[in-house]
């Protein structure tokens, strides 16, 4: 069966032989170049009179063909070289490496919020993460951690050890702070769970024991941080107390100062037992003066004032009254006297007692702050220790090849399908 592209061809051959006679003869050798754009193969194929056309199938697959072998050569290029490239570098000259694991909790004395059983078992009471909990985790990845961790570990020795490769190894054996930080964060996982409150930590490396060595290291300086978060929250806690307690303490002495000037002032020990004593004394001598009065009152209805008995009497009456009188002088009356001493002494005693009940109250709610506070203390609780990694779980090769391969197989059929379109659309 002729195509209207053969029929073209025989067509065009014809009207050149006729248009020029002198080539009738010699038709079998008569062939001429004639550009493939003109009929859209593109191929530079010569046609030739005669039994040298190629035939109807030829002209059909030759573009197909071509396509093929394009498609097949980018195919190779773009997906099974670099396959072949990741593969080799995986299994030939990646390093393996070994991962220690380990988890822990951070907990407190945690009250008894008096849920019911049956809460607990629907979940209707989830306990809610700490935020100490992150504060670790967040700590073993910072930079304080590599600095707390380089007097006992050498760090740049460990990420550069011989057996690691030229890729994945720390090219520097002095790499500046963020450097090494960036490349720790790479080898060192630590992630809550805020589900379980589980913190797992993962630890990667060249050597099954360095591994295991540096999540030890990181284990002990997580317990560490919380013994410091620990005394930080107490010492924080008990400062507004603290400073209760030194006023109060300040005030009891400076009252206690003031009483012993004013002893020393007055020349008393104790005004209280004095002022007592005057009283009892006052009141001792106006009973003497009553009886020798009522004495002398008895004498002088019998005997006459001239009578030795009635002088006598007279006498010791009016020096009991004279003694008397002194002591309530000295009781009351003066600035000097005891009345006046008393009335400030009492007050000083009544701020004493103040100031103490006011220290006595600071004490008390400093120990019951020390007391809460220390209800509310963290501690680390391994759940798993550090274990001694025997096989590489890392690089993982075939997961890393297998990505490569599919994830460059759909690049590259979305670009092929891009291309078609954009030539469908050209067409």
């Amino acid at each position: 069966m002729r195509t209207p592209l053969h029929a073209s061809k025989a067509r065009l051959s014809e009207g050149l032989i006729h248009a020029d006679p002198s080539n009738r003869g010699n038709a079998p050798e008569f062939a001429r170049q004639i550009d493939d754009d003109d009929f859209g193969l593109r191929t530079g194929a010569t046609i030739r009179s005669g039994s040298e056309l190629p035939d109807d199938d030829e002209c059909e697959d030759l573009g197909p063909r071509k396509w093929w072998q394009r498609s097949s050569l980018l195919l190779l290029l773009l997906v099974v070289l670099p396959t072949l490239i990741v593969a080799a570098f995986e299994y030939g000259v990646a390093a393996d490496q070994y991962v220690s694991e380990s988890h822990f909790i951070v907990r407190g004395q945690q009250p008894n919020t008096g849920s019911s059983g049956l809460g607990q078992l629907l979940g209707l009471n989830p306990m809610p993460a700490p935020a100490d909990a992150h504060s670790v985790g967040d700590y073993l990845l910072s930079h304080d951690a590599i600095a707390a961790l380089q007097p006992g570990i050498d760090l740049t020795a460990i990420f550069r050890r011989p057996e690691a490769d030229p890729v994945t190894r720390l090219w520097s054996d002095s790499p500046p702070d963020e450097t090494l930080l960036k490349y720790y964060r790479g080898k060192v996982q630590a992630t809550f769970s805020s589900e379980t409150g589980i913190t797992t930590l993962i630890v990667r490396a060249f050597r099954p024991d360095d591994a295991k060595a540096l999540a030890d290291a990181l284990l002990r300086l997580g317990e560490g941080r919380v013994n410091e978060l620990n005394n930080r929250m107490l010492e924080n806690g008990l400062v507004a107390a603290q400073r209760q307690v030194d006023e109060a303490e300040s005030l009891v002495g400076d009252i206690e100062g003031r009483m012993t000037s004013f002893r020393q002032a007055s020349r008393d020990a104790d005004p209280e037992r004095t002022s007592a004593a005057q009283i009892q004394m006052a009141t001792a001598l106006q009973q003497q003066a009553a009886q020798a009065r009522a004495q002398f009152d008895a004498m002088a209805a019998v005997l006459p004032p001239s009578a030795p008995q009635y002088a006598a009497s007279a006498r010791k009456v009016a020096a009991l009254e004279r003694q008397v009188a002194a002591v309530r002088a000295r009781l009351a009356g003066s600035e000097q006297s005891v009345a006046a001493g008393l009335g400030q002494y009492e007050k000083l005693q009544m701020r004493q007692q103040f100031a103490a009940k006011r220290l006595e109250a600071a004490q008390s709610s400093y120990q019951a702050a020390r007391e809460q506070l220390l209800k509310q203390q963290l501690f680390i609780v391994p759940v798993v220790k550090p274990n001694m990694p025997e096989k590489a779980l890392y690089p993982k090769r075939l997961m890393i090849v297998a990505t490569v391969f599919f994830g460059l197989i759909l690049a590259y059929a979305l670009g092929w399908l891009i291309l078609a379109g954009v030539r469908e659309h050209a067409s």
